[in-house]
């Protein structure tokens, strides 16, 4: 009786650890210069990247809010949101016209297609990001509408 007891002792906390490790899993993708482009043109897709470097203060003034901005998208349909260092991905960020830090641009199908300049919070990055996927997607469908 004593040993049931412990092992359900044990199995509720590995449980309990399993729930908490998936609480706190984030979203958000690391894209290197091996993954970006492939990424960014993944069809029907958007793609919201920071792109930041280490030494930034603005940057780390950010903590958290990237991945807590990853955790509010669970869910969303055909929305990645992505993060690109730019002290080690130099190419990426060269190619992406990353001229100040932190710097966030929605991608879809390849193409960038907004540049976030509004609040830093996740509320408004997440309105602003399916705002522009959504204005993405409809202006992809009304190009795609026109050559058929």
């Amino acid at each position: 009786m004593r040993d049931l007891k412990s092992s359900l002792n044990l199995f509720f906390i590995v449980v309990l650890l399993l729930c908490c490790a998936i609480a706190v899993r984030s979203e958000v993708i690391t894209l290197t210069s091996d993954t970006f482009t492939d990424k960014v043109k993944e069809k029907d897709t958007s793609w919201f990247v920071k792109f930041c470097v280490p030494w930034c203060k603005h940057c780390k003034n950010l903590g958290l809010l990237w991945d807590d901005l990853g955790k509010a998208m669970e869910g969303a349909d055909e929305i990645e949101v992505g993060e690109v260092d730019c002290g080690t991905e130099k190419a990426v960020c060269t190619k992406a016209d990353i001229h100040s830090y932190p710097t966030f641009k929605v991608f879809y199908d390849g193409e960038e297609f907004a540049k976030h300049k509004g609040p830093r919070n996740v509320e408004s990055l997440k309105a602003f990001v399916l705002d522009e996927a959504d204005k993405a997607a409809s202006r992809a469908q009304l190009e795609d509408d026109k050559e058929l």
